[in-house]
């Protein structure tokens, strides 16, 4: 018999039924039970990694932590989800810097526009000093945030119309954004009509015209179908969108310290590997992609940055992050002021 390994899955289109032939569950009641959830389809990279961290983490507890998953936003959209998360009735979740900005205003720091060179500053930035800040503010609101940031991709913008070309093209233009002031505030300058809806709402305005496009990785372009309802998409790169694997920090706290130290190292060790294989994906995305019929043409990206310069954009939220965040940010990123 042929060995399925999660890449297999990735590549082969299986991990539709991944979830069940990977599901591991101790034979016995778990000691306790850690409840997750997210709002990316279950083959999503970060779900097949998720389902791996569980299962060793299972193994190594000798079934005494018994991680829960729950993709696809079952558990309701990121807001539904956040909100839970601080009550307890969810244990732990990943969420967008940018969505966690209602709660986190310093998380959406990552996501300023078009800062961000490539993954060698991305990743140099989450998992030194920027990261150890971003972290730092989380836990103030009283959840514990896992040391490794995992990966959405570079955001493209996508829409049924016409491409996007240029900003003035975006004139108008009516977008699914997330929930987020950033993306609020990014999306309103280039000129376009922002409509923040959360995750499991985007299809069917997609496809009912509320929206006239919206913007996402190539890996949520594919993983949520919006090929079907989308037809040109423009290599904007204009954001960079990582995900925070947060916990309430009372259920946290009630897992004794060699627990904590397990569920850890296997969170942290899952999303290096989904950001192996987000880069892996994104590799071939694009040629898949046009097979399902999409068109994709490149963008310069030096007339978007120039419209936010000139509106402000970078000073505005320079001054609500404050001196000492935007200097580790622009330590990290170069000079955007």
């Amino acid at each position: 018999m042929k060995k399925i390994t999660r890449r297999t899955l990735l590549a082969g289109g299986a991990a539709a039924t991944m979830l069940q032939w990977l599901g591991v569950r101790p034979a016995q009641a778990a000691e306790f039970v850690l409840k997750y959830g997210n709002d990316n389809p279950a083959s999503h990279p970060m779900n097949l990694c998720l389902q791996e961290a569980a299962a060793r983490i299972a193994t190594e507890s000798h079934g005494r932590v018994d991680l829960q998953i729950f993709p696809n936003s079952s558990l309701g959209g990121d807001s539904e989800m956040l909100g839970q998360l601080r009550m307890g009735a969810l244990q732990m979740m990943t969420l967008s810097g940018n969505v966690l900005s209602t709660l986190v205003p310093q998380a959406s720091i990552t996501g300023m526009a078009f800062s961000f060179r490539d993954y060698d500053a991305i990743w140099k930035a989450v998992d030194g000093e920027l990261g150890t800040m971003i972290r730092g503010a989380i836990a103030k609101v009283g959840l514990v945030t896992m040391e490794k940031c995992w990966d959405n991709g570079f955001r493209q913008i996508t829409s049924s119309g016409r491409p996007i070309h240029t900003p003035d093209d975006l004139k108008g233009f009516k977008i699914r954004i997330p929930v987020s002031p950033v993306w609020t505030s990014t999306f309103r300058t280039l000129g376009a009509v922002p409509i923040s809806l959360n995750a499991s709402e985007m299809y069917s305005a997609l496809q009912t015209k509320i929206a006239d496009g919206e913007e996402n990785s190539l890996t949520i372009v594919d993983t949520y179908k919006l090929y079907e309802v989308q037809k040109y998409c423009s290599l904007t790169n204009h954001m960079w969108e990582g995900y925070w694997m947060l916990a309430n920090a009372d259920s946290w706290n009630r897992l004794p310290v060699d627990l904590q130290a397990i569920v850890a190292k296997h969170l942290n060790a899952a999303a290096l590997a989904e950001r192996a294989d987000v880069a892996q994906r994104n590799a071939m995305l694009q040629k898949q992609l046009e097979a399902k019929g999409l068109v994709f043409n490149t963008v310069d990206q030096t007339a978007f940055k120039a419209k936010l310069e000139s509106a402000g954009y970078y000073r505005e939220w320079a001054t609500k992050f404050g001196n000492p965040a935007w200097a580790v940010f622009e330590k990290a990123v170069g000079g955007l002021t």
